[in-house]
């Protein structure tokens, strides 16, 4: 006999609205079982016990489960580079996708992530995590995709499309999350332009892309935890963008009040029954709260997984686990991902593409060079047996060269390494150990800590241990995380922009014997390099690459693939150009000016600007047009006037000279990835909404955009000197 909920399903698929079977199936369920779907129904002990001993890499977690009913609840599954549960494919982190510029490509990524979440049984992914990066030390920025919201935006929109093909997926940490070390208490305080115009567009656009979940932050705006923030929830998540979805916490002390969180518009608490599950019984007890309050949550839930379909979404084979398809897409992604910064002449040529003999001799130093390095190592870690290291890439590709190594090397042997051979490769940055995911103490533990739990239920306890039996996904002992907590790496925030002290003097010493000589960067955001960038001809920004990391860079370094990848933020020449950062901070003030913005404004000039990187080859863009409709059009012709095929990235920016507003020099509206061949010309049309050029009416809480002459570039990076102008003329004020 088919389950209520199978029914309900059964019903959607013939036509009934989602939230209509959600509300029959709703009004089916006993208090208890409506208020079991209002946490992760994951007993608090058991779950604690889990997590500390690998637990988070093992199964996905289980919420709003009801037996009687037959509903299945929804399973969450991480991460922003891959599954994190067992063994999967490892993608380049999001910062280094930012760099492909490329949306379609990005579809690609959330396409095989929703695969392989469908092998695990998972079917509400949390990967889509676009915190916009206000400041390059921020620990997890190896986790969004840049500086700026419109380019946010778009690839994380795309990374939902494709993941959303196969499951559900989450949008987070909502919102102004930016900050690691400080993360579970500091008090963010930004005005209302900012926040709508800086901190939200690209939350907006992804909503707008029909995301089914959005997870909040642990930190405060403006006075007031995001878990319970009705003006970030309720006022403009659900009421200004009709976001229908369903909205849960972050792990483990996201949720300050339970009650107030279940009136601000938190439908769960994940992953435990934790701080909200008690103190909601008691205010339904007291008659504080009413039970149409939890109704409406369980609902939102419901409507969320009937729409959805989950309970009957398809199951991937396991096969597609590490696939050869899903390995060689990873490799393909840090293929476009990386950025070529610097590529000057040695002897008459530029360095890069490698021109070597037969007998060539090249020494590969830096401490990162044959290591495993692929990320964080906190909750977006992947388990990605057999990852290529930069040092497997380049033996494997430069077989007939004499590759020269030691991983024991001192600094005087590895210079004497690069003196005696014919280039040095030079491989530094940083690991999971000086960024990445931190966890640290909030300043409202204590006091949260008396809301948790003495005891688990004995019924939820041995039902939810019987499911960890029967849904654990095994990766060796030597893939899991050792460090602290059994699950999470050292990371936090960014000490200095600037490399290590031994990388430094390494490039130094180096540069001083051997002048072919690249350096490669292994980070999640900018490096200030103005101590040492003008002593070496070419610089590469390689990311963390994931699982094939090592041949994508060997294709890079010998021309097999040229470069395409563009900075999806400014490096500066120095610190002080950016805006205050202070990783210990309990409360900071979030203006509008960060990024390339600040430094136009300021009048700083960049050392690389946001969407600089260079090619093999070299494009000219001509015949710049603009289409005026229900949206501004821009097209030109692009040519690849170089001696090799390669991809540009075409961007668009806009500004005011004249405006009443402070607005930004340049903000992007638009770009595209373009492939040409040798010697072709490509047509090229990019579109921008109106809403790409509005301003906040803070009067009216609405959208306008300002009347006058909007100056337009069309560009290969922001102030790019050869980019094409073009006047969009805005005869009248326009409301949105």
């Amino acid at each position: 006999m088919a389950t209520a909920y199978e029914l309900a399903l059964e019903k959607t698929k013939n036509g009934t609205k989602p939230e209509v079977a959600a509300a029959e199936l709703v009004a089916l369920m006993t208090l208890d079982e409506k208020v079991h779907c209002l946490d992760g129904g994951v007993p608090f002990w058991v779950g604690i016990k889990d997590i500390t001993t690998g637990g988070y890499h093992s199964r996905p977690f289980r919420a709003a489960k009801v037996e009687r009913l037959g509903i299945p609840g929804f399973h969450f599954s991480d991460g922003p580079r891959g599954l994190v549960v067992g063994e999967a494919t490892a993608f380049p982190v999001s910062m280094a996708r930012g760099a492909t510029f490329d949306p379609e490509l990005e579809v690609r990524v959330g396409d095989a992530i929703g695969k392989e979440l469908r092998a695990i049984g998972a079917d509400l992914y949390g990967g889509i995590c676009v915190n916009l990066l206000r400041h390059p030390a921020w620990g997890r920025a190896q986790e969004t995709y840049g500086e700026d919201p419109h380019h946010v935006g778009e690839m994380g929109a795309s990374l939902t499309r494709g993941a959303q093909r196969h499951v559900m997926a989450t949008l987070k940490h909502f919102a102004l999350n930016s900050m690691e070390n400080t993360r579970f208490g500091v008090d963010v305080k930004v005005d209302e332009r900012a926040l709508h115009e800086v901190y939200l567009p690209h939350f907006k656009r992804i909503i707008d892309e029909g995301v089914a979940c959005v997870m909040t932050a642990y930190n405060s705006v403006n006075g007031e935890w995001c878990s319970q923030n009705e003006v970030l929830l309720a006022d403009i998540l659900r009421s200004e963008w009709g976001f229908a979805g369903f909205v849960i916490s972050d792990w483990i002390f996201g949720v300050h009040d339970g009650v107030q969180s279940l009136h601000a518009g938190l439908d769960v608490e994940m992953p435990y029954r934790m701080i909200r599950n008690a103190p909601i019984v008691a205010a339904l007890s007291d008659g504080l709260i009413n039970e149409e309050l939890v109704a409406s949550a369980v609902t939102r839930t419901l409507t969320t997984m009937l729409k959805f379909g989950v309970g009957k979404l398809a199951v991937s084979d396991r096969s597609v686990l590490l696939s050869s398809e899903h390995v060689l897409l990873s490799q393909e992604v840090a293929e476009k991902s990386m950025v070529l910064l610097k590529n000057e002449s040695v002897d008459g040529a530029s360095l890069l593409p490698l021109n070597l003999k037969k007998s060539s001799k090249i020494a590969v130093v830096g401490r990162l060079a044959g290591v495993r390095n692929i990320g964080d190592g906190g909750s977006s870690d992947v388990m990605a047996p057999n990852v290529v290291t930069p040092l497997q890439g380049i033996r494997e590709h430069f077989a007939n060269c004499e590759i020269v190594y030691n991983s024991q090397a001192t600094l005087e042997s590895q210079v004497q390494q690069a003196k005696q051979s014919d280039l040095a490769i030079v491989v530094v940055g940083y690991t999971r150990e000086e960024e990445g995911e931190f966890i640290g103490d909030s300043p409202d533990t204590v006091s949260m800590a008396a809301l948790i739990p003495r005891q688990d239920d004995p019924e939820l306890a041995r039902e939810y241990k019987n499911y960890m039996i029967e849904n654990h996904h095994y990766a060796p002992d030597e893939l899991r995380i050792k460090s602290r907590n059994g699950t999470f790496s050292i990371g936090g925030d960014r000490e200095s922009l600037r490399l290590l002290d031994a990388d430094v003097q390494l490039i130094h010493a180096v540069a001083k014997v051997q002048p072919r000589v690249i350096v490669v960067i292994v980070a999640g955001s900018a490096v200030v390099m103005s101590e040492w960038i003008n002593e070496v001809p070419t610089v590469l920004m390689g990311w963390y690459s994931g699982s094939n990391g090592g041949r994508a860079l060997a294709n890079i370094l010998s021309g097999a693939a040229n470069p395409s990848g563009h900075l999806p933020f400014v490096i500066p020449n120095d610190e002080s150009h950016l805006p205050f950062f202070d990783r210990d901070a309990k409360s900071i003030t979030y203006d509008y000016w960060h990024g390339q913005w600040k430094l136009d404004r300021d009048d700083n000039k960049p050392m690389f600007p946001f969407g600089f990187g260079c090619s093999y080859t070299n494009f000219s863009y001509s015949n710049a047009e603009i289409e005026v409709s229900e949206t501004v059009k821009f097209r030109c012709a692009v040519r690849n006037v170089g001696s090799r095929d390669g991809a540009t990235v075409v961007q668009i920016y806009t500004g005011r000279n004249d405006s009443a507003i402070e607005r930004p020099k340049r903000r992007l509206i638009a770009f595209k990835r373009v492939e040409v061949r040798v010697g072709e010309t490509v047509q090229i049309e990019c579109t921008a909404p109106f809403q790409n050029f509005a301003t906040r009416d803070l009067e009216n809480h609405s959208w306008f955009v300002e009347q006058g002459l909007w100056n337009c570039e069309i560009g290969q990076f922001s102030g790019d000197p050869e980019s094409l102008p073009l006047t969009l003329a805005i005869r009248q004020r326009i409301e949105l």
